[in-house]
């Protein structure tokens, strides 16, 4: 059967996350409505779709990649528009093309890049409030960015990883880490920190963001984080960040693992 690979956009906020779930739960899913959509295209029978990156509820994407397998052979640009004719508005295929036989959308994946915006500032605004996470207090951001220089490298994140993931390894490698501050839509600064690495454990980059904000509220310092990664022990790291500010921006891989 012809395999094909699709980049993805979509508004997380009414998703219970990537990942299908069982009918009697009831819970929509990108997974599941994609799945759905692509069941029609192929007379009823199931498509099962693998997903770059298992987004948890209300977390978005840009650059999510699926793959699958389908029986009937279709142009890429057909396919495009056969599935965003199906798919609801919060759903959407940006490109569509042909993969060779071996190629997984996670396992072939080598890195992903994830973006989180957060407003600072005594009101959240209604506009921003299912794209933003938002705290109410202004942060150091000296500080931020040097927590945020912290997590570069490899090193063994156990403590950032909520429970319920499947990684059999919590040694990751993040090649990218950095804060940047603007000046926000209201009185207040926004705070955009984009993470690249190899891999990502279950919720740990919102919980990285919750460290970010820990340091700039003064609640811990950059030492306090890097004992807790030491010690590799969940309970000495801050909560994570809301889901919402949350982005799957892109996922790249190897030239040879596309053609």
């Amino acid at each position: 059967m012809p395999c094909y690979r699709l980049t993805l956009a979509y508004d997380g906020t009414d998703f219970a996350g990537w990942q299908a779930q069982s009918a009697a739960s009831g819970a929509r899913t990108v997974q599941g409505v994609l799945e759905q959509a692509l069941s029609r295209l192929a007379g009823g029978e199931r498509v099962v779709v693998v997903g770059a990156g298992r987004t948890d509820a209300g977390v978005h994407a840009l650059g999510q990649v699926a793959s699958f397998r389908l029986e009937r052979e279709m142009a890429a640009g057909a396919l495009a528009r056969a599935l965003n004719g199906l798919l609801p508005p919060d759903l959407r295929v940006r490109d569509a093309a042909p993969a060779p036989a071996g190629f997984d959308a996670r396992r072939s994946a080598l890195s992903k890049l994830y973006r989180y915006e957060l407003d600072t500032g005594p009101v959240r605004l209604p506009q921003r409030r299912r794209v933003a996470g938002h705290v109410p207090w202004r942060l150091d951001e000296a500080g931020v960015a040097e927590a945020a220089a912290l997590f570069l490298g490899r090193r063994d994140f156990a403590a950032t990883a909520s429970s319920g993931g499947s990684a059999t390894s919590t040694v990751r490698t993040i090649t990218r880490s950095e804060a940047v501050f603007s000046d926000g839509p209201g009185a207040g600064r926004v705070l955009t920190y984009e993470v690249e690495a190899s891999g990502f454990l279950r919720k740990m980059v919102r919980s990285l963001v919750g460290g970010l904000v820990a340091v700039g509220r003064g609640q811990r310092t950059v030492a306090d984080l890097r004992r807790a990664l030491e010690a590799g022990d969940r309970r000495l790291w801050p909560p994570p960040a809301e889901a919402h500010g949350l982005t799957l921006v892109r996922v790249d891989y190897e030239p040879q693992v596309l053609a």
